[in-house]
């Protein structure tokens, strides 16, 4: 963000003290404590939607999100001078989740076992109009990404060390990610979308180390990818992140499960979630989609280490899922 956006906080109530740059964005202290200023790059209703979401959230008890804080005309959303979207937000301060501190992670859990509670709002759902797209859905569509990339690679001439590679090892992930979304189908309404739509349960969206601040108490920020979902969504998240940077650790996982599922009761639908979300191939897909929708006349060395990665966690991952959960 460029450093002129600083004259959007002119259009704010509060007072600056002094700035300092953050990650893509501008902290700020105030006489009314710190906030963040940054670039909004989604549509106006959703800013509107997470304004109701992160303050009937505090209503329901949960104070520590972070809110948006409305100018003096009483919107949420402020231009700069070259006219870019921006928002203020609370900051509660403190430092990033470390993956490396167990009771860290063991309150990220407890923690986002809270939050959930608070966030399960069936009447803000249904004011919303959103709609939950579901595990069949969403893989649906990666599958067919996934095809795009497959004929993209058999049709190339030429082709570097990283095209040979990853389409040597595509048909396998492919067939598990097709074997995968058939059982999710298979399953039906245990794992569609509407027990989501029912019970009104938004997820963050982003519920990561990155996004969840440890100072006097725990506090989440950047709920910009919220939505109407299975919560199970957040808690895969949080553990993929974990499990990839400790080798699919199985006794970690088990006790972060049972922290989540002390405050929030981890049902058998949710743990089929979990499992599902866990079998499907996301990391291959993600290095196989982020290599088709770049510039493929330089691929960076970054790629084929995540492909190398990939490969040799496979079968790690794999005894991970048998002895985690027992379907």
């Amino acid at each position: 963000m460029n450093d002129r956006a600083v004259s959007v906080l002119e259009n704010y109530e509060f007072e600056v003290v002094r700035t300092q740059k953050s990650r893509n964005a501008i902290l700020c202290e105030t006489d009314r404590g710190w906030v963040i200023l940054k670039e909004y790059k989604g549509p106006v209703y959703r800013l509107e939607l997470m304004d109701k979401l992160l303050k009937k959230t505090a209503e329901n008890g949960f104070i520590a999100v972070e809110q948006i804080v409305r100018n003096r005309e009483g919107e949420l959303l402020c231009r700069d001078q070259e006219q870019t979207p921006c928002i203020v937000k609370t900051w509660p301060g403190g430092r990033e989740c470390s993956l490396k501190d167990g009771q860290e992670c063991r309150s990220a859990m407890s923690f986002l076992a809270g939050l959930h509670k608070a966030m399960s709002l069936p009447e803000l759902a249904a004011e919303s109009g959103l709609r939950a797209s579901g595990l069949y859905t969403e893989y649906e569509k990666r599958n067919r990404e996934l095809r795009k990339v497959r004929r993209f690679l058999r049709e190339k001439g030429q082709k570097t060390c990283f095209e040979i590679y990853l389409q040597q090892n595509f048909d396998p992930f492919y067939e598990e990610a097709l074997r995968v979304t058939e059982d999710v189908k298979a399953y039906g309404s245990i794992l569609d979308a509407a027990a989501c739509e029912a019970g009104g349960t938004f997820c963050h969206g982003d519920y990561q180390h990155h996004n969840l601040l440890f100072g006097d108490s725990p506090a989440a920020v950047n709920f910009e990818k919220f939505a109407l979902d299975c919560q199970m969504r957040d808690l895969y998240l949080f553990l993929r992140k974990l499990l990839e940077k400790t080798n699919w650790s199985v006794p970690l996982a088990r006790g972060l499960l049972d922290v989540y599922s002390r405050e929030k009761k981890l049902t058998a639908a949710d743990m089929l979630q979990l499992y599902y979300r866990f079998a499907y191939p996301e990391k291959f897909w993600k290095v196989a989609n982020f290599y088709f929708n770049s510039q493929k006349s330089w691929i960076p060395d970054r790629n084929m280490e995540k492909l190398e990665k990939v490969l040799a966690q496979e079968n790690i991952k794999k005894a991970f899922l048998e002895q985690t959960f027992s379907l």
